[in-house]
């Protein structure tokens, strides 16, 4: 039991306050900026549907795999940043914290820049290569040109973000957040409607909210709480590879999402032209589907992010026991939150789709059905398998917590989709999510036992000597 003296000689409320209470100041503030980040492309789902109708909405599912590849990288710097900083400060390293985080941002810098001049070179070919119809070019086009605009805004800001949520002030980063998100909300109808931009008004709504959080995250930088930066931004390639292995899992996750999406577009596209709902409703219904099912993933991974610095600096004061309290908390959580919302998806999924427009179409309104309750049909999985992929991060199990991502955003969907599509044809593609939800849950429990008892062998030494 930590006492008094405990706390008297641990400087960072990581190491002795209590696991709860550590949650909500760093989960909390996670999950809303998780979930802020997710409403980015939610309240576009809802103003163009409501709009425009379903081809507008599929147009914007077609660019957002080119948004998640900078998420990736955003991610990648970011979560690498701040669990590189928990582990330096936990082992009192505040110096070579700074210099990672310095790292970080470098690289969030260079990538974003670098993949935005991609994107508008070979923007044509991307609207192909993620399974654009003749009936969405139009409208992807217009949408797409303008948020290519926000990229590395949007990029370097999540990374700015993830590092002031490590550093300690996570309602800040919150806040910055929930600005931007804010007057997404406030200026997408007025774009869209009052000035008659359609999907370009949508565009420009978001790009112009993802500046002013940029904005917000870069004055903030200068006032972190336990490191300084300003003598630290030099370019070390040592530092910067351990900070990107260490946000590998992250980028994984990400990376192989934009992937899955490219390859689920082509195979609706394909399969959805030989049945009786075409090729455009599967890929707009499962586009918001997947969006709708980010908002609990939202939840569930801010609450993971937000234990991982409680994680980290423990593992790095080898305070075992607080570090398997945490995780087992987070999953408790997870678990009690998943369950919600899989009642909700699988109760009312035509009321929820009804929001994004489609009202009319029963073609429309019947796959969404299909959809939304296949597609959702494991997802109480996702509570457990998250945070131990972030706890592998955390402690700084790169490659195990990459396994596991690799393994249930590319290897179980992958082999899932064209196993099963060339069964069961375009329900076949939709089923292979939940089959790789159940079998990366097994995974990630198979992955937790084997760490767990090492840190069983770990704390017998620790008394032997």
């Amino acid at each position: 039991m930590e006492n008094s003296t405990t706390k008297r000689s641990d400087a960072n409320i990581l190491g002795y306050e209590k696991v709860g209470k550590l949650l909500k100041i760093y989960a909390i503030p996670s999950i809303i900026s998780m979930l802020v980040n997710a409403l980015y492309n939610i309240v576009d789902q809802v103003f163009i549907g409501q709009g425009i109708g379903y081809l507008g909405t599929g147009a914007t599912n077609i660019i957002f795999p080119i948004t998640i590849v900078f998420a990736a990288f955003a991610l990648m710097f970011g979560d690498g940043s701040s669990a590189y900083m928990s582990l330096m400060l936990g082992a009192n390293k505040k110096n070579d914290a700074a210099k990672g985080v310095a790292n970080g941002i470098i690289l969030s810098i260079i990538s974003s820049l670098l993949f935005t001049t991609v994107v508008f070179i070979f923007f044509p070919q991307l609207l192909n290569l993620f399974g654009c119809t003749s009936e969405f070019e139009p409208f992807a086009k217009d949408y797409g040109y303008i948020i290519a605009i926000g990229l590395p805004f949007m990029t370097i800001c999540a990374t700015l973000n993830s590092i002031i949520r490590a550093d300690g002030s996570p309602k800040f980063a919150m806040a910055s957040m929930l600005i931007g998100s804010i007057l997404n909300v406030i200026l997408d109808p007025i774009f869209i409607f009052a000035f008659d931009l359609g999907v370009k008004g949508a565009a420009i709504a978001t790009v112009i909210s993802q500046i002013v959080s940029f904005i917000l995250n870069v004055i903030r930088l200068r006032k972190l709480k336990n490191i300084k930066l300003k003598k630290n931004f030099k370019f070390n390639f040592s530092i910067a590879a351990k900070v990107t292995m260490l946000g590998a899992s992250s980028f994984i996750t990400q990376i192989f999402a934009a992937i899955i999406m490219g390859m689920q577009n082509n195979l609706l596209k394909k399969y959805g032209a030989l049945s009786d709902y075409g090729s455009e409703i599967p890929i707009s219904v499962i586009g918001i589907v997947v969006k709708v099912a980010e908002i609990l993933n939202s939840v569930v991974l801010g609450l993971a992010v937000g234990s991982q610095p409680i994680i980290g600096y423990n593992y790095g004061a080898r305070k075992f026991d607080r570090v398997k309290k945490t995780l087992k908390t987070a999953i408790i959580i997870g678990l009690i939150i998943s369950a919600a919302a899989f009642v909700l998806f699988q109760a009312i999924p035509d009321k929820i789709i009804l929001l994004f427009g489609g009202e009319g179409d029963s073609n429309y309104i019947e796959f969404a059905k299909i959809a939304f309750r296949m597609y959702t049909l494991l997802i109480i999985g996702t509570s457990v398998q998250t945070p131990i992929g972030i706890f592998l991060q955390a402690i700084g199990k790169g490659g195990k917590s990459s396994l596991l991502s690799l393994s249930k955003q590319a290897i179980f969907p992958i082999l899932g989709m064209l196993l099963m599509g060339n069964i069961f044809g375009l329900v076949g593609v939709i089923s292979a999510r939940p089959i790789a939800d159940g079998l990366s849950f097994l995974l990630s429990i198979v992955l937790l036992i084997s760490e767990l008892r090492s840190f069983g062998r770990t704390t017998k030494e620790q008394l032997d000597n």
